[in-house]
């Protein structure tokens, strides 16, 4: 392989004799000249498998938006080459979101070619490999937790229901929770299974998920001083109803689905606040308070014991079973494997 070549998870669309369209994705090789438009060339080492890769890598629709498309939102390389005058080749980045693995090429590859305007210089205190387990998961779950806080939710305010608890945003979540004194309830379907695991993330308690995942009161007993809901749906519509007087909820994802079965009534009788988690367009100041406080909140030999670092081969096997919800934690990907 020439210097100017190099690896990536590739995604397509075709049609096939009857005009439906069918995407699949492919690991191939690929030249500079496929690389789009960009002021900063970035030498890849890491990646991850989150829950939109596993819809790319697996033919689902709903993530990629052009077509060929190199997946992966996450990225953890060195700068190759820069147009951009705050960055320098050799200089360590992280970009997460901005539209990379969606419109614009992105990080399951060896190689990308960004926006210099949307990317995060390294942190000292956090390896390549750690930051890449971070991600945009852990991201993420640190713009929820910061979202918690200006809406003036302490410690002291209540319990902090998290849902989706075993996945990558819900998991670290928890950890950032419970080491700034939150007492954190981690709802999840595999309790059973998973109740040490969750437990040595911080959780306080369980909550079988099945008991606020169907059509439920629009005002219900007060639970929550906050959550961090990557559910949406009738799930999103009961923690809303049981949040205390004034409490906040961030929402970040859409697992049971996009709707919102509620009424205003949570919002103007309980005066409770839902605050939208938007990872893929947060500004660059936000981006970087959020990763400082990842760098200083998050304890990282934790998130070692819930990182699994694979090649970038292994990325579709990982993305089946991060769809078949038999993941648990965070899954990098070491695209020099």
């Amino acid at each position: 392989m020439s210097a100017t070549e190099f690896r990536a998870i590739v995604v397509t669309r075709t049609e096939d004799e009857s005009g439906a369209r069918i995407q699949s994705a492919a690991l191939t090789t690929v030249g500079n000249d496929a690389l789009m438009d960009g002021d900063v060339t970035v030498a890849v080492e890491f990646s991850s498998i989150n829950y939109k890769d596993g819809l790319a890598l697996m033919g689902k629709p709903g993530v990629v938006r052009v077509w060929p498309l190199i997946a992966g939102i996450d990225l953890v390389g060195t700068v190759e080459s820069s147009s951009d005058p705050r960055w320098a080749a050799g200089d360590r980045v992280i970009l997460n979101g901005a539209g990379i693995g969606e419109s614009h090429h992105g990080g399951l590859a060896e190689r990308a070619r960004v926006s210099g305007a949307s990317l995060v210089r390294l942190p000292d205190a956090v390896s390549a490999s750690r930051a890449a387990a971070i991600g945009t998961a852990g991201f993420t779950a640190m713009l929820a937790v910061l979202a918690l806080e200006r809406g003036g939710v302490t410690p002291d305010s209540g319990d902090i229901l998290v849902t989706g608890a075993a996945g990558g945003v819900g998991s670290i979540a928890i950890a950032l929770l419970a080491a700034r004194g939150y007492r954190v309830v981690a709802s999840t379907g595999r309790g059973a299974e998973l109740g040490d695991y969750l437990r040595g993330l911080g959780t306080a308690e369980l909550l079988d998920r099945h008991t606020i995942d169907e059509a439920g009161k629009p005002l219900q007993a007060q639970r929550w001083a906050g959550a961090i809901d990557s559910v949406g749906s009738f799930t999103l519509a009961n923690i809303l109803a049981q949040t205390h007087q004034g409490g906040v909820v961030a929402s970040c994802g859409l697992a049971q689905g996009a709707d919102l079965p509620t009424t205003v009534m949570p919002f103007i009788l309980r005066a409770v606040t839902l605050a939208g988690i938007n990872s893929v367009q947060a500004p660059l100041a936000l981006r970087e308070e959020a990763w400082g406080r990842l760098a200083t909140d998050l304890d990282l030999e934790l998130l070692d014991g819930l990182t699994a670092i694979i090649s970038l081969e292994d990325s579709f096997a990982a993305a089946g079973r991060i769809l078949a919800g038999q993941v648990h934690g965070r899954t990098v990907v070491d695209v020099r494997r």
